[in-house]
């Protein structure tokens, strides 16, 4: 048997993983505006020019391309919550609004018709398959550990009282976040996530005065 050659990858293989990875990016986009059951592959697949009868060269079905649109994503967006949430060179409390600004931001930047792909996909969970179910609360916990994190930190530095519940704190900001990012979508324009900052940073600030 002829061992196999070290080095890059055949051009075949190369091309395969970049299609799969132009796949993937036009399903992030589409779907953070359209939603999944709205969205045909026709779609997806005509803005990369990639032929339908082609998909399933890279994808078994739909829905494990779905699959690997919620991983891709997560594992973006856990990439950009780490980029704030560990920079030391801001307070904790400081991270957190400025991964709400970068959102807001980005938000904007789209006129408010993208939104999150996660929450996207939670909202249609009862015309999708069971599978999406777990793996979506996965991410969804993930992001929370993160926030946990960022929020203990903060109770480190004195920013919220002692006894806050970090981990409650943060499934409540997400929980809050995801609703605010839908109203902002709905209503094309950003006080809807001005309006939940406003109202959470104040809940810290009561919790650290013990109020």
């Amino acid at each position: 048997m002829t061992a196999r050659r070290r080095g890059r990858p055949p051009k075949a293989a190369a091309e395969i993983d970049e299609l799969r990875g132009r796949l993937l990016r036009a399903g992030v986009a589409i779907l953070t505006e359209k939603g999944y059951s709205s969205t045909g592959l026709d779609e997806i697949l005509g803005s990369v020019g990639v032929p339908k009868g082609s998909f399933y060269y890279y994808f078994p079905s739909k829905d494990a391309f779905g699959l690997e649109l919620i991983q891709s994503y997560a594992d973006y967006f856990a990439g950009k919550l780490d980029r704030w949430f560990t920079d030391t060179t801001l307070t904790p409390l400081q991270r957190l609004r400025d991964f709400i600004a970068d959102a807001r931001r980005g938000m904007e930047r789209h006129d408010f018709k993208r939104g999150c792909l996660v929450g996207n996909l939670g909202q249609e969970m009862g015309a999708l398959p069971e599978i999406f179910r777990e793996r979506l609360i996965s991410v969804f916990e993930d992001w929370q550990a993160r926030t946990a994190a960022c929020l203990r930190a903060a109770q480190a530095a004195g920013e919220i009282a002692p006894d806050a519940d970090c981990d409650a704190l943060a499934a409540f900001f997400w929980i809050g976040w995801e609703g605010a990012v839908l109203r902002a979508k709905l209503e094309r324009n950003a006080a809807p996530l001005d309006r939940f900052a406003a109202g959470f940073f104040n809940l810290l600030e009561k919790r650290s005065v013990g109020t």
